[in-house]
């Protein structure tokens, strides 16, 4: 290949394949619109691949483009944490580690297995970043997070997964509510009130969950409010604008002005569990991931 290939020369076409307009590409990249239609021509010849379909209106990926462009920007992702890691290594650091999670799982487990972490590697930098299920099953396979906490019983097959907390459901009452832990009997005591329920968009798996304990006391709720953050749902609960359900352990440490009662009798329960990628290189996700399978 007499065209040598350099990292600008990737990022030229990654620039263009995601605007799709190669003038808003090159103001992009701060260079020419000729220069950038010049360099992505020869990348082109080079290579021996048609990567665009360009007519006078309109410019499009070919499959090969499609391709392409997921691949090099997964190793390019990679590529930048690799350099980052050396640059920290240098400055002492181990490492660094990119964690995703969902809200509950910084209840107790994510702060307790960074304090194991760090009294046996004090020298791992951490990112940590709230997201939702299938954000962070995205991010996990373009590596823009090492490791997961989810609430999911199933990931796809480049992906490991390894329960950590099995937790029951709790009702979130206003603490003017009637109802209490002495006089509940059932949930089907509650069907005439309105429900405020995490949005199914943040996680559906668990949005089916909760649908199923409905299920089995044989009514469908009415749901007056949709959110994706537990503490908008405290908020709504402790105004009386409904009641909810939630993970047993997001009660923890979250609000004074509201009460839960625990359904302990039914049989649905929800895991958090943490996920990787089978692919990811990172030497530093080997050893956290000896704290989650002791």
């Amino acid at each position: 290949m007499s065209y040598q290939l350099e990292l600008r020369h990737l990022r030229y076409f990654l620039a263009v394949a995601e605007e799709l307009h190669f003038r808003k590409a090159a103001d992009k990249l701060f260079i020419s619109q000729p220069g950038l239609s010049r360099q992505i021509k020869q990348m082109e010849q080079d290579l021996g691949i048609v990567l665009f379909e360009r007519d006078n209106r309109n410019v499009t990926l070919t499959k090969a483009g499609e391709y392409l462009q997921k691949e090099i920007s997964i190793n390019l992702k990679v590529l930048d944490t690799v350099l980052k890691n050396a640059k920290r290594i240098h400055k002492g650091i181990d490492g660094n580690l990119n964690f995703g999670y969902v809200g509950s799982a910084m209840q107790n487990i994510i702060p307790e297995l960074l304090v194991k972490i760090r009294s046996k590697y004090p020298n791992i930098h951490f990112n940590l970043k709230e997201m939702d299920n299938q954000k962070q099953l995205d991010n996990l396979h373009t590596q823009e997070i090492d490791i997961g906490f989810v609430r999911l019983e199933r990931v796809p097959n480049e992906l490991k997964i390894q329960p950590i907390l099995e937790d029951t459901f709790s009702l979130v009452l206003p603490k003017n509510h009637k109802l209490n832990s002495n006089n509940f009997k059932d949930l089907s005591q509650l069907k005439d009130e309105p429900f405020i329920m995490f949005d199914p968009s943040y996680s559906p798996n668990y949005h089916q969950k909760i649908m199923q304990i409905f299920d089995y006391y044989g009514f469908t709720p009415i749901i007056s409010h949709r959110t994706v953050h537990a503490s908008s749902i405290y908020k709504l609960v402790e105004h009386n604008f409904g009641i909810s359900i939630v993970p047993t352990s997001l009660q923890l440490g979250n609000t004074l002005n509201a009460k839960f009662i625990e359904l302990k009798s039914i049989p649905q329960r929800t895991i958090l569990s943490a996920v990787w990628s089978k692919n990811n290189r990172n030497p530093i996700l080997e050893k956290i991931i000896e704290f989650l399978v002791d």
